[in-house]
């Protein structure tokens, strides 16, 4: 595989389920801010070669992911007031039984939302549609060689899938070649091959989507083409053959019966809700934690994000520049050493940062916890400066050939290409 083939496959094989929250969109201001950001990076930085090695894409987008925690979690730290005491006091909502209703707190007036309490019962989860095929004997030749085709359409558009069978093709082969073209295709399906105790194997095709809308009769409906040669495959694959339909969520709220079309949904535009699973006959209480426990809490998210930096860093131990991914990060931790360990921040020889969460709420609900907040703040804004200017530039720890220095007197010009060498990982292999 080339060098930019295996730098997105990894990308998209850890991070594409992470998916994206309100904190990954900005402003028009902070996107002007990002650009200038880049183009004076570029300004000043030489040309230079990268030493391509198996781990120079991967650690390049670790970076860049892990960075963007950072700065999504001190971005989400700094939205709860003006006062320095506010700053780390973000609610947090509390379920009674995270095991089976997860609760996360994204309203935008916390005076208001303060009083929110309620009951949730769960009698049913919204499921996706299922489509399973036919077993088949994996070393078989149940399907001639030919050309074949068939159509699979969503309630948005349709599409026309086709294939080919040689006369090497077992069904296992056809079937694989089937899996790879609909998980391929990014239509919203998943489909993966289950074997039963025969040793048969059969196509199972899986929405991605649950639930159905009163005006759909389904989720997706595979139909093979009108030619006998793709109706005869079809009846052989038996991909078109509904196992599971869609179904909605049902649950209880304070009493009240609701449903919706996912497990996850919100409440008062204040609550996001994840159903887990059903509770019939017992609710779960929905509110927030005390307030120290919340503090303490959002602290933690802040230190668990800079921990994992400071874990990237040590997992490429054997890359020459990782060295420098820690010292750039602990460096702002060590800063503030005694003090953040007068708080209940403890940092280790390692770089890692430890919460002593009783000591952390004896600062925070001490009677001069202003200077607590305020050490915390710095230390916030600190940390988020260096995680910014380590995402203008990954490629700036990974290990490089210097070619030429700009101009030391100025007056130089942007270099575009700086930026591509990240988002296209167009790495020059170094003999």
């Amino acid at each position: 595989m080339t060098p930019i083939g295996s730098a997105y496959q990894y990308y998209l094989n850890t991070y594409s389920d992470y998916g994206m929250n309100r904190y990954d969109t900005h402003k028009k201001s902070q996107l002007r801010a990002v650009y200038n950001d880049i183009v004076k990076t570029n300004k000043e930085a030489p040309l230079y070669k990268i030493r391509y090695s198996g781990d120079v894409g991967r650690f390049a987008i670790d970076i860049k992911e892990k960075t963007r925690s950072i700065q999504n979690v001190v971005a989400s730290l700094s939205e709860s007031g003006s006062g320095i005491e506010n700053t780390f006091s973000k609610k947090i909502a509390q379920s009674s039984d995270e095991d089976t209703i997860a609760a996360e707190y994204i309203g935008q007036r916390q005076d208001v939302d303060d009083s929110l309490y309620f009951d949730v019962e769960v009698r049913h989860l919204a499921t996706p549609q299922i489509n399973l095929g036919n077993y088949l004997t994996p070393d078989w030749h149940d399907i001639r060689p030919g050309s074949y085709s068939f159509d699979l359409s969503t309630n948005l558009s349709s599409y026309e899938f086709q294939y080919s069978v040689s006369e090497r093709d077992t069904n296992q082969s056809v079937q694989d070649k089937l899996i790879r073209l609909i998980n391929n295709a990014g239509v919203g399906l998943h489909a993966e091959l289950l074997g039963n105790a025969k040793g048969e194997q059969a196509i199972q095709i899986t929405s991605l989507q649950t639930g159905l809308s009163e005006n759909e009769q389904y989720l997706f409906e595979v139909l093979p083409s009108p030619d006998p040669a793709s109706m005869k495959a079809m009846q052989v694959l038996g991909i078109s053959h509904v196992e599971h339909m869609a179904s909605n969520s049902s649950f209880l709220l304070n009493g009240t019966e609701h449903s919706s079309l996912s497990n996850t949904f919100t409440v008062n535009n204040a609550f996001e809700l994840t159903l887990k699973k059903e509770n019939t006959g017992s609710a779960t209480q929905i509110g927030f934690k005390p307030n120290a426990d919340a503090i303490a809490d959002n602290v933690q998210s802040l230190v668990d994000a800079y921990n994992n930096i400071i874990q990237l860093s040590h997992n490429y131990s054997d890359t020459q520049q990782s060295s420098r991914l820690l010292r750039d990060m602990s460096g702002v931790a060590r800063n503030y050493y005694s003090e953040l360990e007068s708080v209940g921040l403890e940092l280790k020889e390692d770089g890692y940062l430890a919460v002593d969460r009783s000591l952390l709420t004896d600062a925070v609900t001490a009677p001069d916890s202003d200077s607590c907040f305020s050490l915390l703040n710095e230390f916030k804004n600190d940390l988020n400066r260096r995680a910014a200017h380590a995402s203008i530039d990954p490629m700036n720890y990974v290990d490089k050939l210097l070619v030429a220095y700009k101009n030391p007197q100025g007056h130089n010009f942007a270099t575009p290409y700086i930026t591509s060498i990240y988002s296209g990982m167009m790495l020059d292999q170094i003999c």
